[in-house]
């Protein structure tokens, strides 16, 4: 396999294994979010913005630790005649499977971009009390589904040289 491929498989793990470490981290934000939320509603002044914060903080982990989830294989697959096949008839079936992921990963970003760039040409807001800006939200789903497209990639080459006999 060439040399840039297996470092781009190489350099593409490594940064969704990273983000995806550092993004178990939010669920201790997201419990801060609730407990001040509970904390709060027991003096009886309950916060307006951390339903919506608990909200925004949990599709933070679940889009950004998505590649990572893909990269341990911890996504949910149909193993009732997958887990039976031989490594090398599982390579062959995902290449041909993973462009249908690609393709909805695309249709994800490509979609997503478009709500970003609308959400920042008119400053959309959410309807709630709270009124956050929902760009940053959205740039992260459009990272997080960047990220899985770049994983899908890594697994490609990957499966690839494996039915050429090479190991990545």
């Amino acid at each position: 396999m060439h040399p840039l491929l297996v470092s781009f498989v190489r350099t593409v793990d490594t940064v969704n294994y990273r983000i995806g470490r550092m993004s178990m981290y939010l669920l201790f934000v997201l419990s801060g979010v609730l407990l001040w939320s509970i904390i709060a509603k027991a003096f009886g002044r309950p916060p307006l913005w951390t339903q919506e914060m608990a909200q925004f903080t949990m599709v933070a982990y679940f889009v950004l630790g998505g590649a990572y989830s893909l990269q341990l294989g911890a996504n949910v697959r149909m193993d009732l005649l997958y887990g039976r096949w031989t490594a090398y008839r599982r390579a062959a079936v995902d290449i041909v499977t993973v462009f249908a992921m690609i393709f909805f990963l695309g249709v994800i970003l490509w979609g997503g971009i478009e709500s970003t760039v609308y959400a920042f040409e008119i400053g959309e807001r959410s309807r709630s009390v709270w009124r956050p800006y929902l760009a940053p939200i959205k740039i992260v789903i459009c990272i997080g589904a960047f990220l899985m497209i770049l994983q899908s990639v890594a697994f490609l080459i990957r499966d690839i040289a494996y039915l050429r006999g090479e190991e990545i």
